[in-house]
């Protein structure tokens, strides 16, 4: 949905207590919201929406600047433009020293060092954005976390794929927004700042807008999938996830002699009950094999599915 998309990245809602707050935000003659809106440089938009105002702005870091300077007013209760500058001011400064205070605290966390300043900047505003309902510093760092792994298990350097994973979405989170795929412009701030290679071209081609040169560049890729497409991830992916759950269970309920079918652990395994009248134990193996072919040819799912055909025979006789 483009218009829920947009408004995820440009809205926040601040609530009030009471409808009284209004008139007092807005000022004689509109000159508090005026003086805010020029502080932050977010447009405030009270209406006849009931205990909330609507801050619009497509910066998440100005958003959280004017949610937090209006906190602070309207709980302190001395509104005017010069208190406001002075407010605004303070959550400025403070908003910056806890970006700067998490980009350092994740990489700690991660055990990445030598990042250069203005990155660190970049990995703590990434804590303000979300792509798709999903926060990019998690995403960043799950990507970060499973590149480690990946690169593990085939004998590639770790910790650069690390480095590169948490840094593969910078290029959403800048100060200025250049008219420039986010790939790409992640890519020209991280040869900028004196990355490698290597993480240079995993950045910039992880979402095939440049060549692969070298083996770090599709571990990313395919962590940024992962991470992106497990259940519950994003909000779109939920309704798709729910359809293929559906799909795998009327996939088999189709055969003969199945008559029920459940899909359990978030799609990854399959169980299909048969009448023990219909489907002999042979006919099982081979049902299980037949389930297994259908739905590799005609569904597309991450990981592996595995399908068990539970047949029991029943006896049961009534004593009169």
């Amino acid at each position: 949905m483009p218009t829920e998309h947009a408004i995820e990245n440009a809205v926040s809602v601040f609530n009030i207590d009471s409808d009284d707050v209004k008139g007092r935000i807005i000022g004689r003659e509109g000159r508090n919201i005026r003086a805010l809106e020029g502080a932050t440089g977010v447009e405030i938009i009270v209406d006849d929406t009931p205990e909330a105002i609507i801050l619009s702005c497509f910066d998440p870091v100005r958003r959280e600047i004017a949610r937090l300077a209006l906190h602070q007013l309207v709980t302190d209760g001395r509104i005017h433009p010069a208190r406001i500058e002075e407010v605004v001011a303070k959550t400025k400064k403070s908003l910056n020293d806890e970006i700067i205070e998490t980009g350092k605290r994740t990489c700690i966390d991660l055990g990445i060092h030598g990042l250069h300043p203005e990155l660190l900047k970049m990995v703590g505003r990434m804590k303000f954005r979300s792509s798709y309902g999903q926060n990019l510093l998690q995403h960043s760092r799950e990507v970060a976390n499973l590149c480690a792994t990946l690169a593990s298990e085939l004998g590639i350097n770790p910790k650069i794929a690390k480095r590169a994973g948490l840094l593969h979405d910078i290029g959403k989170v800048p100060e200025d927004e250049p008219e420039l795929p986010h790939a790409l412009l992640g890519m020209k701030l991280a040869e900028k700042f004196g990355e490698k290679p290597d993480v240079c071209n995993a950045i910039g081609a992880h979402h095939d807008e440049i060549e692969m040169t070298n083996l770090i560049s599709p571990i990313v890729q395919v962590c940024d999938s992962i991470s992106g497409a497990r259940p519950g991830a994003r909000r779109e992916i939920v309704e798709s996830y729910i359809q293929r759950i559906k799909d795998l269970e009327n996939l088999a309920l189709d055969y003969k002699g199945v008559t029920k079918a459940y899909a359990i652990q978030a799609g990854r395994e399959l169980r299909v009950m048969v009448e023990s009248e219909k489907v002999s134990d042979q006919k099982a193996d081979e049902l299980s094999f037949e389930i297994s072919q259908k739905i590799q040819t005609e569904m597309t799912y991450p990981g592996q599915v595995k399908i068990t055909v539970i047949r029991e025979k029943r006896a049961v006789s009534f004593a009169k």
